[in-house]
């Protein structure tokens, strides 16, 4: 069994299912003039900040929930909530508050059934298996939910490419943003 090749073809099978168009809207809220804030927890966390580095190297106002900088959400504001399970209780937590305030919830998951999805203003469905996933849900060989975090961090990056081109912003334009 070639591991890798077995991984590449879970990737490509899950990103496939994504659809575009929900990328699209999610782009239509991701501009300029709003504040761009991310959560997410363990793995999940940890794509959702990569996500957040690419959109400053873009020129965005971007934060992420929970450092010692990040301000308080607002009106108008819009917040990315990663969580395969969409279960997750900070990132529910945190979603839910946003739209207390005011803020536009877009919520990456693979649990369109989940309270992450039932709270947010936009969801794009990542059907990646994720930990806690049995039996016949189970569609990985890999450990927990690496399926969803190697899936999500890819279309995030996609949504990324789709922002840097309807921006205008070059490579040698992010590349100069860059640490």
């Amino acid at each position: 069994m070639n591991m890798l090749a077995s991984i590449l073809e879970e990737i490509n099978e899950v990103v496939s299912k994504v659809d575009e168009q929900s990328l699209a809207d999610a782009a239509a809220d991701i501009v300029r003039e709003k504040r761009i804030f991310v959560v997410g927890e363990g793995r999940s966390g940890l794509m959702a900040k990569g996500f957040a580095m690419r959109l400053m190297h873009l020129g965005y106002e971007v934060y992420v929930v929970g450092e010692t900088i990040t301000p308080a959400i607002k009106e108008n504001d819009v917040v990315v909530a990663v969580s395969g399970s969409g279960k997750s209780a900070n990132v529910v937590s945190d979603a839910k508050k946003a739209k207390e305030k005011g803020a536009r919830v877009l919520a990456f998951t693979s649990n369109l059934e989940s309270d992450l999805a039932g709270s947010a203003d936009l969801t794009v469905l990542v059907p990646g298996t994720v930990r806690g996933d049995q039996g016949g849900n189970r569609k990985s060989i890999q450990l927990l939910s690496s399926l969803f975090d190697q899936s999500v961090h890819i279309v995030l990056d996609g949504l990324c490419l789709y922002l840097s081109r309807r921006d205008g912003v070059s490579n040698e334009t992010a590349t100069g943003k860059h640490w």
